[in-house]
């Protein structure tokens, strides 16, 4: 099999001087999985990889600058599944996902050790919990 990644920054509209920063990080984010894939890792790691270069990019709503909540927070959700999926679903996807959580540098590395752990599904101060315990950076962790 051929390995193959896609990328997208987002649904949204881009103004003329922002389609080079746009291209430039979906790009970026591109290489990175690429990166990870040809080295023999898994789709796994190569969308975390991808996504970790999204979440430290200004230009794209995610990490810690994305877009504020009603109260002026930023809450982050990021989601990862692997598995195989057919009509009968005969192997079950391995899922993890976090959401409206606050603080977490890079959501989507905590959703991979959420993976490798115990998958599941953790929300707010439970995400955050997991985050911390893990090991997560958390440069700007609000209580």
């Amino acid at each position: 099999m051929t390995p193959t990644i896609i990328v997208h920054g987002g649904a949204k509209t881009i103004t003329d001087n922002k389609v080079a920063p746009n291209n430039a990080g979906c790009t970026a984010a591109a290489e990175a999985g690429w990166a990870v894939l040809i080295s023999g890792g898994t789709a796994a790691e190569a969308v975390e990889a991808a996504t970790r270069v999204l979440e430290a990019d200004l230009t794209f709503n995610a990490g810690l600058d994305a877009t504020l909540n009603s109260d002026k927070e930023v809450e982050l959700d990021a989601a990862i599944m692997e598995g195989s999926l057919s009509w009968r679903a005969i192997a079950p996807p391995t899922p993890g996902a976090n959401a409206a959580v606050q603080g977490i540098r890079h959501p989507i590395s905590v959703v991979r050790k959420m993976m490798d752990e115990k998958p599941r599904l953790l929300v707010a101060r439970g995400g955050e919990c997991f985050a911390r315990d893990c090991g997560a950076e958390m440069p700007r962790y609000a209580k």
